[in-house]
């Protein structure tokens, strides 16, 4: 048996080969973003920068994958000249895009020995490799101390010393070196006015959702809030990079690997753990884990009182910055320890009603205002809580204008911003009141300054995508539905906001990928909550711009029976018939639909393409003016 496994090993191809390994930083992000695009730019690259770089330094490549290559040299000197003139010509077409749209390489180089089978290569060489690719820092090269004494002064390059290395599955340790590329361009400055910029691989965390760990289910909303509201408070920090909420939350109740995790979220540093909430007690855990060597640099566990839930929040925080050898500025210290309420019930209230509010059914709605009045009712300054309130009634307000008068909004509105100015849900909340009120130019004031406030605030862009889309500006709705959609994965409004911008601008593949998109997401909601009208009467739009008629049809029969006095759902049945070509349905639906609806309501009948069926029928004609006589009366 012995002689056999020699006769096999002896007929193997072995050779001395320099690996070259690379990978896109943060490509589920990346493709998180915008999926069409970055397959489009990442070919571009390979076919304009990279493959013609590696035949010039008689590379070879081994494997392509979606987000890396393998590739192998005869020559370590040409490996290292290749990764050199690949970065460069990287950082060059990246060159005043921002940050968020910049594809960044991690390339390691090592010399070794390596198996040669059909044109693969396989062993301890290529593992190597792929080890220091992920040591690399973001448009930087990392190689073993076998490159480095073999290329020695042969190249114009410098290399910094990093120390040895315990790489997983590899013994014994690696002296690694990074590549100085002499570039000042090698370092780009983010700017300053992207909220959610790399501010350095050496300082880069995601925090990923805690778990859930009470026997209730319905304790989720509770452990969710903790993870944001850290996500927050780290994100206050100017000199650490914090992975969106967003990006983070597509993890929630996966089973995944630290290090993998990292490397998806082009992060070295990982936040993970987990809550356990139980009558007035609560337990939470939390390590901090290096993922460039797999150590944990700290882990603790709190058992106190839930009313001590602040004060666990802010120690996590500190920990991290100490961890993390971070100086904060007096301005991010004070930021930090400053808790937007002193009572953990109005708190709790608070997180619930922030997790009906996202329903956005006028029964979640209300369910979710009761929420923040009592949150309010425990602590009178609570901001976020006020425009909780403002948000509510607002989007009540959209198809339901008499349920709530608008000066209780501002009121609202304007209690939340005399206890915090910069309240981004403030500005939204204030921004839909005057939209009602047709302040249009001061509307949109004041959403910019929401975004500006929070870019990564999910309402904010949403309502500011539908400020627009009402205005008929289809293409500048776009990115901030884009943006929305990406926030909450869940979120199935605003792929189908995107399939109607699409639809009016005439883009037939944006306007049936979005409708596929919103088809999915709808289907899941659902699901989850069968009770619920809203998946089924938007999930419908979809299903009819995707030409699937009768399932259409079923889903708006399903939408209605759930709620049939439900506006929306009427409204949207008719879109959906007109877009079947079934006018007089449509035209009956519009005719219940138009005396209900709210003067913002009456906007998009003027824009919504899904109605052009039917602009030209008589009876629209008819409901044209008498919406413009309503329309007049309400102002």
């Amino acid at each position: 048996m012995l002689g056999h496994k020699m006769k096999i090993e002896a007929l193997l191809e072995r050779r001395l080969t320099a690996i070259l390994a690379a990978d896109v930083v943060g490509y589920s992000r990346l493709m998180g973003t915008d999926e069409a695009g970055t397959l489009a730019t990442l070919k571009r690259h390979r076919r304009e920068c990279l493959e013609p770089k590696i035949a010039e330094h008689k590379g070879r490549i081994v494997k392509l994958s979606a987000d890396g290559m393998l590739i192998e040299f005869s020559s370590v000197v040409n490996a290292v000249a290749c990764a050199a003139e690949i970065q460069r010509g990287m950082l060059a077409r990246n060159e005043g895009l921002p940050r968020s749209r910049r594809v960044e390489l991690r390339i390691g180089i090592h010399l070794g020995d390596v198996i040669v089978e059909e044109g693969d290569i396989f062993g301890d060489g290529v593992n190597v490799a792929a080890r220091l690719e992920g040591l690399a820092d973001p448009s930087g090269i990392a190689v073993s101390s076998s490159v480095r004494d073999q290329v020695g002064s042969r190249l114009d390059l410098g290399f910094v010393d990093k120390g040895e290395y315990s790489l997983k599955n590899i013994a014994p340790n690696i002296r690694v070196y990074t590549v100085a590329l002499g570039d000042a361009a090698g370092r780009q400055e983010p700017e300053a006015s992207d909220a959610t910029l790399d501010a350095g691989y050496e300082l880069s965390i995601g925090v990923l959702p805690f778990t859930n760990m009470s026997r209730d289910p319905e304790q989720e909303y509770f452990s969710d809030g903790i993870t944001e509201d850290i996500i927050t408070d780290l994100s206050k920090i100017s000199r650490l990079h914090v992975v969106a909420r967003n990006t983070v939350f597509t993890y929630k109740g996966r089973a995944v690997k630290v290090k993998q995790a990292a490397h998806e979220l082009g992060v070295r540093f990982i936040l993970e753990g987990s809550v356990r909430k139980v009558g007035e007690r609560v337990r939470i855990t939390g390590q901090l884990i290096d993922a460039q060597t797999g150590g944990h640099l700290w882990a603790d566990r709190y058992d106190r009182d839930l009313t001590d839930i602040f004060a666990i929040q802010d120690e996590i925080t500190h920990a991290i910055v100490d961890q993390l050898k971070i100086k904060l500025l007096p301005e991010e210290k004070k930021a930090i320890e400053s808790d937007p309420t002193t009572s953990v019930e109005a708190y709790t209230y608070y997180l619930r009603g922030r997790q009906f509010s996202h329903t956005w059914t006028r029964s979640y709605l209300l369910l979710a205002r009761r929420m923040f009045l009592k949150a309010v009712e425990l602590d009178p300054n609570y901001a976020r809580a006020y425009a909780g309130i403002a948000e509510c009634e607002c989007a009540i307000r959209d198809w339901h204008e008499k349920d709530f008068p608008l000066e209780s909004i501002f009121d609202m509105s304007a209690k939340a911003l005399a206890l915090d100015p910069n309240l981004a849900e403030a500005h939204a909340s204030r921004g839909l009141a005057l939209t009602h009120n047709g302040q249009t130019e001061e509307a949109g004031r004041e959403f910019r300054q929401a975004l500006a406030l929070s870019p990564s605030l999910y309402e904010a862009n949403l309502y500011y995508g539908r400020f627009l889309f009402a205005q008929g500006r289809f293409q500048e709705a776009v990115q901030f539905f884009k943006r929305a959609a990406e926030i909450r994965p869940d979120d199935y409004f605003s792929p189908i906001h995107l399939m109607g911008c699409y639809f009016s601008l005439g883009v037939e593949d944006e306007r049936q990928r979005w409708a596929r998109i919103g088809i999915e997401r709808a289907k899941t909601a659902l699901e989850r909550h069968p009770e619920n009208a809203s998946p089924a009467h938007r999930g419908a739009l979809a299903l009819a711009h995707m030409g699937e008629g009768e399932r259409a049809k079923e889903w708006v029969t399903r939408a209605l029976a759930i709620d049939p006095d439900d506006v929306v759902a009427q409204y949207n049945a008719a879109c959906v018939y007109s877009l079947l070509g079934e006018s007089e349905r449509a035209l009956d639906l519009l005719e219940t639909v138009v005396p209900q609806s709210s003067s913002y309501h009456l906007q998009w009948f003027e824009q919504d393409s899904d109605l052009n069926a039917i602009r030209d029928h008589p009876r629209f004609r008819a409901l044209l003016q008498t919406m413009a006589g309503y329309d007049a009366s309400t102002r």
